[in-house]
């Protein structure tokens, strides 16, 4: 299910990423959840869910690093 807003992002979300982060993740999501829509083009038994969770962690990622703080911050 695509995301309206960030408020709707899973708490796990929305309570480790900074605001910038979670509007990442959300735009990652819902794009990933309507690009894996057949099953034929996800790897393996994953759900259309998943993957686009998966994608959406990956797109935070790029941008954004776990410290030592165990918080995320921009990568420089």
């Amino acid at each position: 299910m695509p995301y309206d807003n960030i408020d709707e992002l899973p708490e796990s979300v929305q309570h480790v990423l900074p605001k910038h982060a979670q509007d990442i993740y959300q735009a990652a999501f819902n794009s990933a959840f309507d690009q894996y829509r057949s099953p034929k083009d996800r790897r393996g038994d994953e759900s259309r869910e998943q993957t686009a969770h998966k994608v959406a962690w990956a797109a935070v990622k790029e941008k954004y690093a776990k410290g030592d703080d165990d918080r995320w911050h921009p990568k420089k």
